[in-house]
Protein backbone atom coordinates (compact mmCIF):
# COMPACT_ATOMS: atom_id res chain seq x y z
CA UNK A 1 0.00 0.00 0.00
CA UNK A 2 2.90 2.19 0.19
CA UNK A 3 4.65 1.73 -2.98
CA UNK A 4 5.10 4.96 -4.76
CA UNK A 5 5.23 3.91 -7.98
CA UNK A 6 2.08 2.52 -7.61
CA UNK A 7 0.29 5.36 -6.99
CA UNK A 8 1.48 7.21 -9.89
CA UNK A 9 0.41 4.83 -12.52
CA UNK A 10 -2.98 4.04 -10.31
CA UNK A 11 -3.66 8.39 -11.09
CA UNK A 12 -2.75 8.07 -14.54
CA UNK A 13 -4.78 5.09 -15.51
CA UNK A 14 -7.51 7.35 -13.39
CA UNK A 15 -7.11 10.26 -15.90
CA UNK A 16 -6.37 8.35 -18.86
CA UNK A 17 -9.49 6.73 -18.29
CA UNK A 18 -11.14 10.40 -17.84
CA UNK A 19 -9.78 11.64 -20.76
CA UNK A 20 -10.64 9.29 -22.83
CA UNK A 21 -14.21 9.29 -21.13
CA UNK A 22 -14.69 13.02 -21.81
CA UNK A 23 -13.67 12.62 -25.54
CA UNK A 24 -16.79 10.12 -25.89
CA UNK A 25 -19.22 12.46 -24.34
CA UNK A 26 -18.30 15.51 -26.14
CA UNK A 27 -18.39 13.03 -29.55
CA UNK A 28 -21.79 11.79 -28.76
CA UNK A 29 -23.35 15.24 -28.18
CA UNK A 30 -22.20 16.18 -31.45
CA UNK A 31 -23.69 13.15 -33.12
CA UNK A 32 -27.22 14.37 -32.25
CA UNK A 33 -26.94 17.37 -33.84
CA UNK A 34 -25.15 15.49 -37.27
CA UNK A 35 -26.98 12.29 -38.68
CA UNK A 36 -24.02 9.84 -39.72
CA UNK A 37 -22.67 6.96 -39.00
CA UNK A 38 -19.49 6.61 -36.62
CA UNK A 39 -16.83 3.87 -36.76
CA UNK A 40 -15.36 3.48 -32.77
CA UNK A 41 -12.13 1.89 -32.63
CA UNK A 42 -10.16 1.59 -29.18
CA UNK A 43 -6.70 1.43 -28.20
CA UNK A 44 -5.56 -0.61 -25.09
CA UNK A 45 -3.13 1.78 -23.06
CA UNK A 46 -1.16 -0.62 -20.57
CA UNK A 47 -0.57 1.06 -17.46
CA UNK A 48 2.37 -0.43 -15.36
CA UNK A 49 5.91 0.10 -13.94
CA UNK A 50 7.22 1.06 -17.12
CA UNK A 51 5.61 4.55 -17.27
CA UNK A 52 8.56 6.63 -15.70
CA UNK A 53 7.74 8.60 -12.24
CA UNK A 54 6.27 12.22 -12.31
CA UNK A 55 7.49 14.27 -9.98
CA UNK A 56 3.85 16.31 -9.93
CA UNK A 57 1.39 12.97 -9.94
CA UNK A 58 3.91 12.42 -6.60
CA UNK A 59 3.18 15.28 -5.46
CA UNK A 60 -0.47 15.53 -5.91
CA UNK A 61 -1.10 12.07 -4.55
CA UNK A 62 1.58 12.80 -1.34
CA UNK A 63 -1.36 13.46 1.04
CA UNK A 64 -3.44 10.89 0.21
CA UNK A 65 -0.68 8.27 0.53
CA UNK A 66 0.01 9.44 4.06
CA UNK A 67 -3.91 9.88 5.11
CA UNK A 68 -3.89 5.85 3.98
CA UNK A 69 -1.04 5.14 5.46
CA UNK A 70 -1.92 6.48 8.61
CA UNK A 71 -4.95 4.74 9.05
CA UNK A 72 -3.69 1.76 8.28
CA UNK A 73 -1.26 1.65 10.87
CA UNK A 74 -3.60 3.04 13.74
CA UNK A 75 -3.16 0.53 16.40
CA UNK A 76 -6.40 -1.38 17.39
CA UNK A 77 -4.90 -4.14 20.09
CA UNK A 78 -1.98 -5.91 21.00
CA UNK A 79 -0.91 -9.13 20.58
CA UNK A 80 1.36 -11.08 22.90
CA UNK A 81 2.48 -13.51 20.96
CA UNK A 82 2.89 -14.21 16.84
CA UNK A 83 -0.01 -16.31 15.74
CA UNK A 84 0.72 -18.25 12.57
CA UNK A 85 -1.82 -20.88 10.78
CA UNK A 86 0.90 -23.41 10.44
CA UNK A 87 0.94 -23.98 14.24
CA UNK A 88 -1.53 -26.42 15.11
CA UNK A 89 -2.74 -29.68 13.25
CA UNK A 90 -6.27 -29.72 13.42
CA UNK A 91 -7.04 -26.62 14.43
CA UNK A 92 -4.99 -23.00 15.34
CA UNK A 93 -4.98 -20.32 17.15
CA UNK A 94 -5.46 -17.87 14.56
CA UNK A 95 -8.14 -20.16 12.86
CA UNK A 96 -9.95 -20.20 16.17
CA UNK A 97 -9.65 -16.37 16.48
CA UNK A 98 -11.32 -15.54 13.14
CA UNK A 99 -13.98 -18.55 13.19
CA UNK A 100 -14.56 -16.80 16.69
CA UNK A 101 -14.71 -13.31 15.34
CA UNK A 102 -16.94 -14.68 12.89
CA UNK A 103 -19.23 -16.02 15.06
CA UNK A 104 -19.60 -13.26 17.31
CA UNK A 105 -19.15 -10.02 15.25
CA UNK A 106 -21.66 -11.65 12.65
CA UNK A 107 -24.61 -12.81 15.03
CA UNK A 108 -25.80 -9.64 16.20
CA UNK A 109 -26.51 -8.64 12.88
CA UNK A 110 -27.80 -12.20 11.88
CA UNK A 111 -30.16 -12.14 15.18
CA UNK A 112 -31.64 -8.53 14.61
CA UNK A 113 -32.53 -10.12 10.63
CA UNK A 114 -33.90 -13.14 11.47
CA UNK A 115 -34.38 -13.75 15.22
CA UNK A 116 -31.88 -16.50 15.13
CA UNK A 117 -28.77 -16.98 15.90
CA UNK A 118 -25.48 -18.67 14.47
CA UNK A 119 -24.54 -21.94 15.64
CA UNK A 120 -21.40 -22.79 14.00
CA UNK A 121 -18.73 -20.98 11.57
CA UNK A 122 -16.59 -22.81 8.67
CA UNK A 123 -13.78 -20.75 7.21
CA UNK A 124 -11.14 -21.69 4.88
CA UNK A 125 -7.64 -22.50 5.95
CA UNK A 126 -6.02 -21.16 3.15
CA UNK A 127 -7.93 -18.04 3.59
CA UNK A 128 -5.37 -16.94 6.20
CA UNK A 129 -2.57 -14.90 4.27
CA UNK A 130 -0.26 -13.59 6.57
CA UNK A 131 0.23 -14.38 10.81
CA UNK A 132 -0.55 -11.83 13.24
CA UNK A 133 2.93 -11.18 14.45
CA UNK A 134 3.62 -10.43 18.02
CA UNK A 135 2.90 -6.30 19.08
CA UNK A 136 0.56 -4.02 17.58
CA UNK A 137 -2.21 -4.84 16.19
CA UNK A 138 -3.09 -2.40 13.46
CA UNK A 139 -5.72 -2.17 10.40
CA UNK A 140 -2.76 -2.85 8.25
CA UNK A 141 -3.17 -6.07 9.79
CA UNK A 142 -6.25 -6.93 9.11
CA UNK A 143 -5.73 -6.03 5.85
CA UNK A 144 -2.53 -8.40 5.78
CA UNK A 145 -4.60 -11.60 7.07
CA UNK A 146 -7.40 -11.32 5.15
CA UNK A 147 -6.59 -9.00 1.85
CA UNK A 148 -10.00 -10.68 0.26
CA UNK A 149 -13.02 -9.08 -0.19
CA UNK A 150 -15.09 -12.09 1.17
CA UNK A 151 -18.31 -11.41 3.42
CA UNK A 152 -20.29 -12.93 5.75
CA UNK A 153 -23.02 -15.40 4.66
CA UNK A 154 -25.49 -17.84 7.07
CA UNK A 155 -26.46 -20.62 5.51
CA UNK A 156 -29.72 -23.05 6.70
CA UNK A 157 -29.03 -26.41 6.63
CA UNK A 158 -30.19 -29.79 7.93
CA UNK A 159 -28.51 -32.16 10.34
CA UNK A 160 -28.09 -34.56 7.75
CA UNK A 161 -25.93 -32.28 5.52
CA UNK A 162 -23.75 -30.81 8.26
CA UNK A 163 -22.57 -34.56 8.37
CA UNK A 164 -21.33 -33.52 4.81
CA UNK A 165 -19.55 -30.81 6.23
CA UNK A 166 -18.27 -33.15 9.09
CA UNK A 167 -16.55 -35.57 6.36
CA UNK A 168 -14.94 -33.18 4.76
CA UNK A 169 -13.03 -32.19 7.74
CA UNK A 170 -12.48 -35.74 8.18
CA UNK A 171 -11.29 -35.89 4.60
CA UNK A 172 -9.33 -32.61 4.67
CA UNK A 173 -7.28 -33.32 7.82
CA UNK A 174 -5.95 -29.50 7.68
CA UNK A 175 -6.97 -26.92 10.04
CA UNK A 176 -9.91 -25.48 8.78
CA UNK A 177 -11.30 -22.20 11.31
CA UNK A 178 -14.87 -23.46 12.69
CA UNK A 179 -16.45 -22.32 16.02
CA UNK A 180 -19.36 -23.68 17.38
CA UNK A 181 -18.60 -26.93 16.11
CA UNK A 182 -17.01 -29.68 17.98
CA UNK A 183 -15.55 -32.62 16.44
CA UNK A 184 -13.32 -35.90 17.96
CA UNK A 185 -11.91 -38.19 15.37
CA UNK A 186 -9.65 -41.25 15.99
CA UNK A 187 -6.53 -42.62 15.01
CA UNK A 188 -8.16 -43.30 11.51
CA UNK A 189 -10.50 -40.09 11.24
CA UNK A 190 -13.38 -41.74 11.63
CA UNK A 191 -15.72 -39.26 13.89
CA UNK A 192 -15.91 -40.35 17.54
CA UNK A 193 -17.90 -37.45 18.37
CA UNK A 194 -19.37 -34.51 16.75
CA UNK A 195 -21.20 -31.53 18.40
CA UNK A 196 -23.17 -28.11 17.92
CA UNK A 197 -23.08 -26.00 21.07
CA UNK A 198 -22.51 -28.75 22.83
CA UNK A 199 -25.70 -31.22 21.40
CA UNK A 200 -25.70 -34.11 19.12
CA UNK A 201 -26.50 -33.42 15.90
CA UNK A 202 -30.23 -34.09 14.48
CA UNK A 203 -30.48 -34.98 10.46
CA UNK A 204 -33.68 -33.17 10.42
CA UNK A 205 -32.90 -30.20 12.76
CA UNK A 206 -31.87 -26.61 11.28
CA UNK A 207 -28.26 -25.29 12.27
CA UNK A 208 -26.98 -21.77 10.82
CA UNK A 209 -23.80 -22.28 9.69
CA UNK A 210 -21.60 -18.93 9.27
CA UNK A 211 -19.04 -18.79 6.60
CA UNK A 212 -18.22 -16.92 3.56
CA UNK A 213 -19.31 -16.00 0.21
CA UNK A 214 -16.46 -18.21 -1.71
CA UNK A 215 -16.99 -20.87 0.10
CA UNK A 216 -20.48 -20.81 0.16
CA UNK A 217 -20.26 -20.86 -3.83
CA UNK A 218 -18.32 -24.19 -3.81
CA UNK A 219 -14.66 -22.84 -3.37
CA UNK A 220 -12.38 -25.10 -1.29
CA UNK A 221 -14.84 -27.45 -3.17
CA UNK A 222 -17.15 -27.37 0.23
CA UNK A 223 -19.71 -28.48 -2.11
CA UNK A 224 -21.71 -29.31 0.53
CA UNK A 225 -22.98 -25.78 1.17
CA UNK A 226 -24.82 -26.28 -2.65
CA UNK A 227 -27.36 -28.18 0.05
CA UNK A 228 -28.12 -25.20 1.84
CA UNK A 229 -32.20 -24.88 1.61
CA UNK A 230 -31.47 -20.52 1.86
CA UNK A 231 -28.39 -18.49 2.59
CA UNK A 232 -28.31 -15.18 4.15
CA UNK A 233 -26.07 -12.35 2.61
CA UNK A 234 -25.05 -10.09 5.72
CA UNK A 235 -23.03 -7.73 3.85
CA UNK A 236 -20.56 -7.52 6.44
CA UNK A 237 -16.64 -8.61 4.97
CA UNK A 238 -14.64 -11.02 7.33
CA UNK A 239 -12.05 -8.21 6.96
CA UNK A 240 -14.40 -5.49 8.96
CA UNK A 241 -15.30 -8.34 11.31
CA UNK A 242 -11.76 -8.72 12.60
CA UNK A 243 -10.91 -4.28 12.37
CA UNK A 244 -14.07 -4.39 14.70
CA UNK A 245 -13.47 -7.07 17.11
CA UNK A 246 -9.78 -5.91 17.55
CA UNK A 247 -11.26 -2.03 18.42
CA UNK A 248 -13.11 -3.33 21.30
CA UNK A 249 -10.53 -5.59 22.76
CA UNK A 250 -7.45 -4.42 24.11
CA UNK A 251 -5.39 -7.85 24.11
CA UNK A 252 -5.85 -11.08 21.80
CA UNK A 253 -5.49 -14.11 23.79
CA UNK A 254 -6.15 -16.58 21.15
CA UNK A 255 -5.17 -21.17 21.92
CA UNK A 256 -5.14 -24.02 20.47
CA UNK A 257 -7.97 -25.93 22.10
CA UNK A 258 -10.21 -28.85 21.58
CA UNK A 259 -12.53 -27.54 18.67
CA UNK A 260 -10.75 -30.38 16.26
CA UNK A 261 -9.73 -33.38 17.96
CA UNK A 262 -7.81 -36.65 17.47
CA UNK A 263 -7.47 -39.33 20.22
CA UNK A 264 -5.77 -42.58 20.41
Amino acid sequence: MDNPTYYNYLIKNILYKGFFLLMLIMHFSSCKKKKHSIKAEGVRIEINETIPDNADIDAFIKPYRVHVNNTLDSVLAYAPHTYNKKDGILNTAIGNLMADIVLEQANPFFKSKTKNEIDMVLLNHGGIRAPILKGNITTRTAYQVMPFENSIVVVEMKGIHIKELIKYLQKSRIAHPISGLKLIVDTNFDAVEALINERKIRDEETYFVGTNDYLYNGGSEMYFFEQAEKAHKLNYKIRNAMIDYFKKVDTITPIIDDRFLQVN
